[in-house]
């Protein structure tokens, strides 16, 4: 039985599709004003490991993640700059190249992590026309309300507004204590924003309403139904969007079609530096390209990923991102040295897929793996193994090239000649200063191997 956490009941349910074999998958996506780094990325292997799983029991996954170019305010109160438009004008480039730049560079961190390639990347700045419709179609059935910056969202028509978030809404309009504004209500959002002077902004459109450009809640509710339609099996994101962007989603989805928005919705918690997220101000906030020039390969932080609970928080720290990169290349060596059989070692791979299919528990499924590894009598390892990596993405079989610095071959022929020379105390102090720096050799009557450590 496939059973996920869905964060609309608060508790693990059995996971069935819309559609028998089918599965409608939505993710949130970047907004691409700059790099995302790595607690972003968390978001993503676990979208991916999802997405993994559910192929893994022979569901066809049509998977959806968005990108924001447009509209996503520096505030979650629909106000301050857009952060593309401010970061066009920081970087002295178009609103444009800003977001192609970013999102190559997202792009290929995700390819590095062997994330598979959503079935449909959509960009909001080409779903103008289905956001402008979905307005329209709230303001005929009389959820909308004109102030001077833009159209709004009425949550006062909605009984169970705050449903996902649980959030108590007559407390939050009792306990107000900051300026709204000409909103009517404090969990009032944006739905089109005007552009408070024409051809200032890079980018703006022409509206029912006047000149202007989409909130950011309903760029996420056109393309998920433009793509996926109405009503869809799972949506996913991070933690923080539970409170206001998801919440918001549902609101105008729901209040749009008269339909269930989304059956299943799933997040990820935060990753943490010292039991703070990770953030510029607390520390731990690095790209993945940062973690490789200290040394780190990207599937070192994809394993560190799969060490804990996908809803529970996740501590980094170089030294502990250090520890699960020597694990991982333990388990790759392991693996390297394994003979294949032909076979397929059920018993392990029957535990490991009840690990997987109860919420996605990669801690466990990773303990079965190692598990079956340490079992001197198990046979069919690297049957299982290619079975369970098409959940993992760690790329266990695939042979990595090792470029071996001049300086280390200098070593290793220098190693070679003391052992051929029977100086095997020299040949040991050689052997320890290439394992300082990094690298471990392998004798066999082939010769010498060398590999990374």
């Amino acid at each position: 039985m496939l059973k996920f956490y869905n964060t609309l009941g608060r508790k693990k349910q059995e996971f069935r599709s819309i559609k028998k074999g089918q599965v409608t998958m939505y993710t949130c996506g970047p907004t691409v004003y700059w790099l995302q780094h790595i607690g972003n990325m968390r978001a993503y292997v676990f979208a991916d490991v999802l997405k993994r799983v559910l192929m893994f029991n022979d569901y066809r996954v049509k998977h959806v993640i968005n990108i924001t170019d447009v509209g996503h305010l520096t505030s979650d109160a629909d106000t301050g700059e857009d952060k593309i438009e401010k970061a066009a004008k920081k970087e002295g480039k178009s609103a444009q190249d800003i977001a192609e730049y970013y999102f190559k560079i997202f792009h290929e961190d995700l390819g590095k992590l062997n994330v598979i390639d959503p079935a449909v990347w959509c960009k909001a700045t080409e779903y103008i026309k289905e956001q402008i419709a979905l307005v329209k179609r709230l303001e005929e059935k009389g959820f909308t309300y004109k102030t001077s910056d833009g159209i709004y969202f009425d949550t006062s028509k909605l009984k169970n507004y705050g449903e996902l978030a649980r959030l108590n809404v007559e407390n939050l309009k009792a306990g107000a204590r900051v300026e709204i504004g000409q909103k009517k209500n404090k969990t009032d959002f944006a739905l089109w924003k005007f552009s408070e002077e024409q051809g200032v902004r890079q980018q703006e459109w022409d509206s029912p309403w006047g000149l202007g450009f989409p909130g950011w809640h309903i760029e996420c509710s056109a393309m998920a139904m433009k793509n996926l339609g109405e009503t869809i099996d799972i949506h996913t994101g991070g933690e923080d969007h539970i409170g206001v962007h998801h919440t918001n989603e549902i609101a105008q989805s729901e209040a749009a079609t008269g339909k269930k928005f989304c059956n299943f919705w799933m997040h990820v918690a935060f990753l943490t530096f010292k039991g703070e997220k990770v953030s510029k101000s607390k520390g731990g906030l690095f790209t993945l390209s940062e973690l490789e020039e200290k040394g780190f390969r990207p599937l070192d932080y994809r394993y560190f990923c799969l060490t804990a609970k996908y809803r529970s928080k996740l501590d980094f720290s170089l030294e502990n991102l250090e520890n699960m990169k020597n694990t991982y290349t333990r388990l790759k060596n392991i693996i390297d040295g394994l003979d294949d059989d032909k076979k397929v070692n059920e018993n392990y791979l029957k535990e490991f897929t009840s690990s997987v299919n109860d919420d996605l528990d990669t801690p466990k499924a990773l303990a079965v793996l190692w598990k079956m590894l340490r079992d001197t009598d198990a046979d069919g390892k690297i049957g299982a193994i290619k079975k369970m990596d098409s959940v993992l993405g760690l790329g266990l079989l695939k042979k990595e090239e090792v470029k071996v610095p001049k300086e280390i071959m200098n070593m290793v022929d220098e190693r070679e000649k003391a052992r051929a020379d029977k100086d095997f105390e020299r040949a040991d102090v050689l052997r320890d200063k290439i394992t300082k720096k990094g690298f471990v050799l392998e004798d066999s009557k082939e010769g010498v191997k060398v590999k990374k450590a």
